[in-house]
């Protein structure tokens, strides 16, 4: 007995000193020192951003030369001062301070000493909306190859904190003779409890937990090019809108865009849950529909169609492959009634085919007034294509005012944005983005006003400022969660190999 309570209190020692060395080192403000008329170098940047007032610790390190370092944050009357060149206060004094901010600004004061001299760099602000943010975030971590790709998680953190955990392990179900990726999670209003994800190759299907049922789909039939993919929960009804898709890859040797994925032929379907029911939603000829999205209300299908016919009125891999570069997508909607479960004709939301652009996955904010989507050159699976920005339109009394689409220059960078998706209360938005080194995907998030103005965005805050430096893996799909996920890992594998229920086919 005593020597487990020596080896607890040994354990519990060593946890107290992980925990005083992640948070910030107790410091002072030096009296001397230097003003230097720039603001510091630091890693992310994070200099006049908006922050949700229950965001986590917007921990950063100085990238200057410097051999130590003293940071404090001033909000009001309340002060908050860390030692180090990275900087990680202490969640709870984090608290403290966002809280006396809320509405206003934090001031940031970065003092750098190098060879026993202290300069003081110019302030800088992080602005504290009042608005907070949904607690969880979702997305799946996937290596940026094809060569390890079926080692991947879809993880979630709490965004109050830095608590990540596996929702879904990969390797759990894939083997050697078997690999498998799993992908396209989604969630029914924000809800945690009720979630889908899709498995392909081996133990293949569309898992949906609704209110503590889970149970594996197998959506796939003859008359479909394949099982659903590119998920959208209606609002309110257990329906669930799909792609369906012939999908490939190519690979490229010179051109800066080195992968790129080509829907050959696709559809849209609507899944019914309680009726295990597949109904054709559009299936027009020379027409690419993809990338399914409800209106708010539920009464509007938003979608990416383009046009492209095959010589030989069959579906060519490598014509579509040579002529890849030609294919653009615009947006379109239908019309969906609720009650009887029926779509009207689609209508033209944004040509963006005729200004020679191609406009990709669409989300509409959740009071229905922003339509934000992704546009570039050509193609669909914009996360591969480095000249991908957001843009956004106005939706106002059900009309779409496509004459005032506009970029969100205040998002975009040189590099790819991509996937997004909007906060519960509509006023922050996630998205993929390539800007800090080309090559890996990470979060970065931005505030909305009522006006459709975008923030600076800031990239997902860590305990260890340089993770995400180091972490040779990509964040995709980002998804916005008012809460955990409770499945487990392994319970989500058990799932997987189990069979799948059939589905039916409704003429």
């Amino acid at each position: 007995m005593r020597q487990k309570l020596s080896s607890f209190r040994h354990l519990f020692s060593f946890l107290l000193f992980v925990l005083a060395l992640t948070a910030c080192r107790q410091a002072q403000v030096p009296a001397n020192y230097q003003q230097v008329k720039r603001e510091p170098l630091i890693y992310p940047d994070y200099a006049g951003v908006t922050v949700p007032v229950n965001i986590a610790p917007l921990n950063f390190e100085l990238l200057a030369p410097a051999d130590d370092a003293v940071t404090r944050f001033t909000a009001g009357d309340h002060q908050l001062v860390c030692g180090g060149l990275k900087v990680r206060p202490d969640l709870d004094e984090w608290r403290l301070l966002t809280a006396a901010a809320r509405g206003g600004s934090i001031c940031v004061e970065v003092f750098a000493e190098k060879d026993g001299l202290w300069v003081r760099f110019t302030p800088y602000q992080i602005f504290v909306s009042p608005d907070s943010i949904d607690p969880y975030l979702s997305y799946r971590m996937i290596s940026p190859s094809y060569v390890s790709y079926e080692e991947l998680t879809i993880n979630q953190r709490c965004l109050e904190t830095f608590d990540e955990k596996v929702i879904i392990d990969n390797m759990l179900c894939s083997t050697e003779a078997g690999g498998q990726c799993v992908n396209c999670h989604n969630y029914q209003q924000w809800n945690p409890e009720r979630m889908q994800f899709h498995a392909r190759h081996a133990n293949g299907g569309t898992v949906i937990i609704y209110d503590g049922k889970a149970e594996k789909v197998d959506m796939k039939n003859d008359s479909m090019l394949s099982s659903g993919v590119y998920p959208a929960w209606h609002p309110t009804l257990k329906l669930i809108a799909y792609s369906t898709n012939t999908t490939l890859q190519t690979f490229h040797t010179v051109d800066l865009n080195k992968i790129e994925v080509i829907d050959a032929a696709s559809d849209l379907i609507l899944y019914d849950i309680d009726r295990h029911q597949v109904t054709t939603i559009e299936q027009q000829p020379d027409e690419l529909e993809t990338f399914p999205c409800w209106s708010p209300d539920g009464r509007w299908l938003y979608y990416a169609s383009a046009h492209f016919k095959y010589p030989a009125d069959t579906v060519d891999m490598s014509e579509i492959t040579l002529r890849a570069q030609e294919v653009k997508y615009s947006l379109y909607r239908k019309p969906f009634n609720p009650d009887t479960r029926q779509f009207g004709p689609r209508e033209l939301v944004f040509a963006a085919d005729t200004i020679g652009m191609s406009a990709t996955l669409p989300r509409i904010s959740p009071d229905g007034r922003w339509l934000m989507f992704t546009m570039a050159e050509w193609g669909n699976f914009h996360i591969w294509h480095h000249d991908a920005d957001l843009w956004m339109i106005e939706v106002k009394n059900d009309e779409v005012k496509s004459d005032e689409v506009r970029p969100v220059e205040e998002i975009n960078s040189d590099d790819t944005e991509s996937y997004h998706s909007w906060s519960s209360n509509g006023r922050w938005v996630v998205f993929s983005s390539r800007r800090t080194d080309g090559i890996f995907t990470r979060p970065f998030i931005a505030h909305i006003d009522a006006e459709g103005k975008a923030s600076k965005p800031f990239e997902l805050p860590q305990a260890d400022p340089d993770r995400h430096r180091q972490l040779l893996k990509s964040y995709n799909v980002p998804e916005f969660m008012r809460g955990p996920v409770t499945i487990t890992p392994q319970q989500a594998a058990d799932i997987l190999k189990s069979g799948g229920t059939e589905t039916i086919k409704q003429q």
